[in-house]
């Protein structure tokens, strides 16, 4: 598949604001279990929720770069009976007027911050699941249809807001960044252990057609030379990325190193001196790797009209 920019800076964008929330809300329940002893005032949960916002706000105008029609764009929520995508469009305004709420909670000091962090909790999670089944349900692309890209988009959003809130903790409250730092870790290394499986799935996939079954013709080398006198055309801009080979194995590789090993070699060393820029640092690198890594989810996806257009002159 060919990714568009504004789809990779939408699914990024809303994971970071959903983990972020969450990040938040735990820290209230780790305070109320006893696993944090000093909490931060209510402004740092204030901002942090306007921080995710305006996230997940960035995200939203983001979709809209790569409708053909942005004028009509609410029809998306026409299908929400059968469509995920529809889901979606439905699932981040209620999530971002839970965000909204659970800042004013705070802001505001209404005191009942449990339930609303509850309710927008809730709207997360059920974010999450609509915008990783819109991918997981399309069961021809099998790359994608998996429960691990569900999984994936779950623990990759967790570990990047979680990773947010440690270096926004590190700098305005100092109590929680150990907390913060510990999750983060965690969640980047279940995230890591859930993305290499599914990397280790999509190789052995192997295509249920080939050329010679796509066209009916049996013989054993069939070679395609030209897709005609036009040339390129629709199919092959929108359904095939045009990168080789070892293009997508350097942004593998890439991916793996910065939105994984080193976010987790940054953390480790930011707890051992309480460096406040060594954890900036592992969400700026994480964040760029888990832009690369979406770009690398979609054109991993193999289209089966691509044994069609195998060449173009």
């Amino acid at each position: 598949m060919n990714p568009a920019f504004s789809v990779i800076l939408l699914t990024t964008l809303i994971g970071t604001a959903q983990g972020l929330l969450l990040a938040l809300y735990t820290a209230e329940w780790a305070q109320r279990l006893r696993w944090i002893e000093a909490m931060p005032g209510a402004a740092f949960f204030a901002l942090g929720a306007l921080v995710a916002l305006v996230l997940a706000a960035l995200g939203l105008l983001a979709s809209f770069f790569h409708l053909g029609h942005p004028e009509r764009a609410w029809r998306a929520a026409a299908c929400w009976r059968t469509s995920w995508l529809s889901r979606e469009v439905i699932a981040l305004p209620v999530f971002m007027a839970g965000v909204a709420a659970y800042g004013l909670d705070h802001y505001l000091g209404w005191g009942t911050s449990f339930l609303s962090g509850a309710l927008a909790s809730a709207a997360c999670a059920a974010l999450f699941v609509c915008t990783g089944m819109i991918y997981a349900c399309i069961r021809f692309l099998r790359e994608w249809a998996s429960p691990l890209t569900v999984i994936n988009f779950v623990l990759l959003g967790m570990a990047s807001g979680f990773c947010l809130a440690t270096a926004a903790a590190a700098a305005f409250a100092p109590s929680l960044s150990d907390f913060y730092a510990a999750a983060a870790i965690a969640l980047t290394t279940g995230a890591l252990v859930s993305r290499g499986a599914s990397l280790a799935r999509n190789a052995r996939l192997k295509p249920k057609s080939t050329l010679q079954t796509a066209i009916g013709v049996k013989h054993q080398h069939i070679v395609q030379l030209s897709q005609g006198a036009m040339g390129g055309s629709f199919n092959t801009r929108e359904f095939f990325h045009g990168r080789s080979a070892s293009a997508l194995r350097s942004v593998k590789w890439g991916f793996l190193a910065m939105a994984f090993a080193l976010p987790l070699a940054l953390l480790w060393a930011g707890i051992g001196s309480a460096s406040v820029a060594m954890f900036w640092i592992a969400f700026a690198v994480q964040f760029a790797g888990l832009i690369a890594e979406r770009w690398f989810f979609f054109a991993q996806a193999n289209h089966p009209q691509n044994l069609y257009y195998q060449a173009i002159s």
